[in-house]
């Protein structure tokens, strides 16, 4: 298991008025919306969660490097568990050509409006029973979505990462270092079910049996 940091350009460069959401008085019916996965979340208005998901190519860049990191070629297989319109995916292919890719993603909006060039291997599912044999995958990656299940299945979720990764495992998981950092998660989070600090999460990583890698975002 290693701390590796893929994500945090990426996640800094987004602008956040942490507290817009807190002091609306509505904070628990946009979470209710956003909970959905639908519309809402992805296309709807930024309080109840990205305000518009378009494809801009800023997801290259970690596509690169981790094809770099991992010493991906054409042939090996990618699995993105929580892959959403699948523009990390897309950009796997441009980064690695010849590569193969896989996606699961709960949310039947976020698949049927996925990036075409990888809609027809994006599945419909959940973190916590993937449907594909044991070491099936070079490279497994899940970011900003296992933090939306609750702590037993959560649990459930790294045990499958694990199994169905022959090779390298990466997760991004929400945390915080200080009480700061805490509340500006608390004030900006919609679907968050689990958030720890760092070495909570080694933690729960150990006790699921997860060797993968992993690396955190911090709301400062």
């Amino acid at each position: 298991m290693a701390y590796v940091e893929f994500i945090e350009k990426v996640h800094r460069s987004t602008k956040r008025d942490y507290l817009s959401r807190a002091l609306s008085g509505e904070k628990a019916k946009f979470a209710t919306a956003a909970k959905k996965f639908e519309f809402d979340y992805w296309d709807g208005s930024r309080d109840t969660g990205y305000g518009g998901y378009h494809y801009d190519g800023r997801w290259f860049e970690v596509a690169r490097r981790m094809a770099e990191h991992y010493g991906l070629k054409a042939g090996d297989r990618i699995l993105d568990v929580g892959c959403g319109k699948g523009f990390l995916l897309y950009e796997f292919t441009r980064a690695v050509p010849g590569i193969e890719i896989e996606g699961l993603d709960i949310s039947k909006y976020a698949v049927a409006n996925s990036k075409p060039e990888v809609r027809s291997k994006l599945t419909l599912g959940s973190a916590t029973s993937l449907p594909y044999p044991d070491g099936n995958f070079d490279l497994v990656v899940s970011l900003n979505t296992l933090h939306n299940l609750q702590l037993p299945e959560l649990e459930q979720a790294f045990r499958e990462i694990q199994r169905v990764g022959r090779r390298s495992r990466y997760v991004l998981m929400d945390s915080y270092r200080t009480e700061e950092e805490k509340v500006n998660l608390l004030n900006w989070q919609l679907t968050c079910e689990c958030f720890f600090t760092p070495s909570e999460w080694e933690w729960i990583f150990k006790k699921a049996g997860y060797t993968g890698d992993y690396e955190c975002i911090f709301f400062e």
